[in-house]
């Protein structure tokens, strides 16, 4: 005769929340400038409560945990100092003789490298494209439309702000900002994909289906199991 009995639940989420909250209290904390800190905050500050209000039917794969919370940090420390003020990144330039402070061109690496395993996740849990050949390309694609999309709300940010949107913008002189912006964020979502996929899949495979939806597809939803057979 077998038992049902909990498994286990994981400490990690919690932990990646109470980093967030913490380093964007520290950020927050004589700020270069408050209204730049939200602009680069901002996405870390809705997406936070969105995922705790919606974890109990959404969790997430502790992998996106884990680098959600190391996005945000970066968002935090960039929002703190501004982009192109950095003191690692300032170390780095001199340290390496480049131009300028690349903690920028780090920062939309990470825009890449992050929401790839977030578009992947959704995806593969929401859509018939798990196991497709299209998956990787379609993640891909997303996280450039999302880093174009990004672009244009600094080009808003510049038009409505002028000078005030400096900081905020990072440009630091580069007359191809923008370009560069965008092919950091390609590049670190084809990495990401590369990279990850198949820890991501074994962390997805640890998953178990919980329900189907729409008319009479096959579609499966997924959550993180709560009970497990002896």
């Amino acid at each position: 005769m077998s038992a049902v009995r909990p498994a286990p639940r994981s400490s990690l989420p919690a932990v990646c929340a109470g980093l967030v909250v913490a380093g964007l209290a520290l950020s927050a904390w004589h700020a270069y400038d408050p209204t730049t800190w939200l602009l680069e905050t901002v996405w870390a500050l809705v997406g936070l409560p969105v995922i705790l209000l919606t974890w109990r039917r959404f969790p997430l794969t502790g992998l996106l945990c884990c680098l959600l919370a190391c996005h945000a940090l970066v968002l935090a420390l960039g929002g703190h100092y501004t982009y192109a003020r950095v003191p690692l990144g300032d170390w780095a330039r001199d340290a390496f003789g480049l131009e300028r402070n690349p903690y920028d061109r780090f920062g939309h690496l990470m825009q890449g490298f992050v929401p790839a395993i977030l578009v992947r996740e959704l995806l593969s849990r929401t859509s018939p494209l798990r196991g497709s050949r299209w998956l990787a390309p379609l993640t891909v694609c997303a996280c450039l439309a999302f880093s174009a999309v990004f672009e244009m709300f600094e080009w808003a940010a510049a038009v409505i702000g002028g000078q005030a949107a400096d900081a905020f913008l990072a440009t630091q002189g580069d007359v191809w900002d923008t370009q560069w912006d965008m092919f950091c964020a390609l590049i670190g979502a084809t990495v990401s994909v590369l990279l990850l996929g198949r820890l991501h899949d074994r962390q997805l495979s640890a998953l178990a289906p919980s329900a189907t939806y729409g008319d009479g597809a096959s579609t499966t939803v997924f959550r993180t199991s709560t009970a497990r057979t002896t």
